[in-house]
């Protein structure tokens, strides 16, 4: 079992809904997505597994709500006048972005709406879905201070953060 603590992992995957086999994500062909390991950033459940592969693994990692986005919360759905939402098309289902309590951008789904109300889902989209990563890691390296420290890959003392190096 190897630890990806502070490492750079970079890995390919493709997402799938475990009941429906429907496909939800993929980077397969596309640019890989690298993370910092033991940072937070993707969900425990898929971190955790990925930390037991070697470089040059692919495995079927699938991952429980309460281990990925969560299990629904009932209380996430609220109703709020529709005069908030002036000026938007609205539409059942879509995303719509907006700020937290504390100043984080929030997506919630449109769950209904009427002349009076719009009915939101404060839910991460894939809350209460058990989820199957089909995941290649490609590489596995030291992160630098600069990444540790900021979270970002790419990052350096000499650069502006877009990841070029190119110190702008």
């Amino acid at each position: 079992m190897s630890n990806h603590d502070n490492k750079v992992v970079s890995i390919e995957y493709e997402l799938k809904d475990s009941k429906t086999g429907e496909i939800l994500d993929s980077n397969i062909g596309k640019e890989p997505l690298e993370y910092i390991g033991g940072k937070g950033q993707i969900i425990p459940g898929l971190e955790n597994e990925i930390a037991k592969m070697s470089v040059g693994d692919k495995a079927d990692i699938t991952v429980l709500a309460k281990d990925g986005y969560g299990e629904i919360n009932p209380e996430a759905v609220q109703t709020l006048p529709k005069e908030q939402f002036a000026g938007i098309d609205l539409e059942v289902g879509m995303p719509l972005y907006g700020q937290g309590e504390n100043g984080e951008t929030v997506q919630v789904t449109v769950k209904s709406f009427d002349e009076q109300n719009v009915v939101v889902d404060f839910n991460h989209p894939l809350a209460g879905k058990d989820l199957v990563f089909t995941v290649s890691l490609n590489g596995v390296r030291d992160a630098t201070q600069s990444e540790i420290e900021s979270g970002v890959v790419g990052s350096s003392a000499d650069s502006c953060g877009c990841g070029t190096g190119c110190a702008c």
